[in-house]
C-alpha cells in the first residue's frame, strides 16, 4: 500500500520560469565541476547520499503499513548532484583503479 502526498515536485508552473533562471547558473557551475582529485572524489562520494535519505516503510510487527516516497526530486540540484557523485565514483573507479563498493546503497 503505498501513500503520496499531495507535494507536487515542480513549483507551480507561473514561477518555473523565474525559479529555474534564478538556480541555473548553479546548476552550471555544478555541471562544471571537474573531478581530477582523489580526495575531493571521496569527500564527494560521502556528502551526496546515493538514495534519498527520506523514503521509508513504515512497519507494524513486520508488515508495511505504508511507504513514504522519496523527496529528493523536490530538490531543483537533484540531477546536478547526482550527476556530480556519478563523476566522481567514475574516476575513483577508472581512474584511479578504487574498490567503491563502499558508497554502495547496501548496509
Amino acid at each position: 500500500m503505498y501513500i503520496y502526498s499531495n507535494v507536487s515536485p515542480q513549483p507551480p508552473a507561473i514561477h518555473n520560469s523565474i525559479f529555474d533562471s534564478l538556480l541555473q547558473p548553479m546548476r552550471d557551475r555544478i555541471d562544471r565541476i571537474e573531478i581530477c582529485d582523489r580526495n575531493f572524489a571521496h569527500t564527494a562520494c560521502k556528502l551526496i547520499p546515493s538514495q534519498c535519505p527520506f523514503a521509508r516503510d513504515i512497519q507494524l510487527f513486520g508488515r508495511t503499513l505504508f511507504h513514504i516516497p522519496p523527496m529528493c526530486k523536490i530538490n531543483p540540484l537533484y540531477d546536478q548532484l547526482m550527476s556530480l557523485r556519478f563523476r566522481a565514483l567514475t574516476y575513483l573507479a577508472d581512474v584511479c583503479g578504487e574498490d567503491i563498493t563502499c558508497y554502495s546503497n547496501r548496509q
